[in-house]
């Protein structure tokens, strides 16, 4: 009876549980890369040990989905297609519909081109990137780790990490906290140094900001 009920659990489990996994690589000599982040629920930036832009998709959802890169004049642009995976949840006799897209990706670029990303509520991390970032989101988590470039952040709600040694730094919170050093400050916080071209600027009007100098 134990094993009929573990077999029926795993061929039950098993879509929920099951991963694709869509690649696609572009060596391009555009300085500038934009991507949108719509539709994902994570999203990872790191440097690429080629010349190569790479893009990993990952995701629950059986159904097709599309990385889409164009290469324009100025930049090179990065987009998902994503198809939505619809569950249903009895909760107290009725049914709430919910999206989910269960979606993450990687972005590999090459040092020295400058990121920019556009996105809604999910979670952001950058490993120590090395090139300028920009990054604009409704709502959700960011993780910058060390800062090695400038970097600005721009978004409504949520909470940002990072370590910022000898940067120039500008931080606003409306409504929500600063911390630099496990010291609080409100709406403001400002440091600068000698060198202007070296910035981390972060603008939130919800936001909650964990900095560490040191």
């Amino acid at each position: 009876m134990k094993k009929q009920f573990l077999f029926l659990f795993l061929m039950c489990s098993n879509p929920f549980f099951s991963q694709k996994k869509v690649e696609k690589d572009l060596e391009t000599s555009q300085k500038e890369i934009e991507i949108s982040t719509v539709g994902l629920d994570d999203f990872v930036i790191e440097n690429s040990n080629s010349k190569f832009v790479e893009v990993i998709l990952f995701t629950e959802n059986m159904h097709e989905q599309e990385i889409i890169i164009s290469e324009e004049s100025n930049k090179v642009s990065i987009k998902f297609q994503l198809d939505s995976l619809i569950i249903e949840e009895t909760v107290f006799r009725k049914f709430i519909t919910k999206r989910l897209q269960r979606a993450y990706a990687i972005v590999r670029i090459p040092k020295g081109k400058n990121l920019t990303i556009y996105g809604e509520n999910h979670s952001i991390e950058s490993k120590n990137f090395w090139g300028d970032l920009t990054i604009y989101i409704e709502k959700g988590i960011v993780k910058l780790n060390t800062i090695q470039s400038n970097t600005v952040v721009k978004m409504y709600a949520g909470t940002i990490y990072a370590t910022a040694k000898n940067k120039n730094i500008r931080l606003h919170s409306n409504i929500g906290s600063i911390s630099v050093d496990t010291v609080l400050y409100q709406k403001d916080f400002q440091k600068i140094i000698s060198d202007p071209s070296q910035l981390l600027s972060i603008n939130t009007i919800k936001g909650i900001i964990f900095i560490s100098t040191q």
